[in-house]
């Protein structure tokens, strides 16, 4: 990646994730990820979907399973080529392809699956816009974490794992 891309430092219940931003990219995704942190939005929120061998969701919701309120959704740049492997962070999305807002996702293993491969709904992908540089202890920390069903979501840790505060370093 470039000298000057930005970075995340995420203090989380289980230590520090520090992410490296690829504005270059992934120019949306990385402004979009950078506003929500800069706002607070991510402070106090907690990773909600945690599933061995593939990946820890989190972003956009309380400890107690509530929807933290968003800005309106960003366009998809998973055509920008970066791929989901293991210790990259990408857009969580609904079905809808372009209705990412603040929710994010740390890849635990190589998702090829979620590329982009071609125009459809269910083949647009998930746009990646960084990577982990340090911390990827924790997140397999995390990753191991018991989980079960709480208000109707699956992969939820049974202790929850919050997002104290989340930094931009410039």
């Amino acid at each position: 990646m470039s000298v000057n891309n930005p970075f995340a430092q995420i203090e989380t219940s289980f230590g520090e994730i520090v992410l490296e931003l690829d504005a270059e990219k992934a120019p949306l995704s990385v402004a979009n990820f950078i506003e929500y942190a800069r706002s607070g939005q991510y402070d106090g929120t907690i990773f909600h979907r945690v599933i061995k061998g593939f990946m820890i969701q989190g972003g956009g919701m309380t400890p107690q399973m509530e929807e933290k309120p968003t800005r309106a959704p960003i366009a998809n740049e998973a055509t920008n080529k970066l791929k989901n492997k293991t210790g990259t962070v990408a857009m969580a999305r609904t079905a809808e392809v372009d209705s990412a807002t603040c929710q994010f996702f740390i890849n635990t293993e190589n998702n090829k699956f979620l590329d982009h491969s071609g125009t459809s709904p269910s083949d647009f992908g998930y746009a990646v816009f960084g990577q982990v540089v340090d911390g990827m202890d924790v997140v397999y920390t995390i990753e191991q974490q018991a989980t079960g069903t709480v208000k109707g979501n699956d992969d939820v840790p049974k202790e929850p794992i919050i997002i104290q505060s989340m930094t931009i370093l410039d």
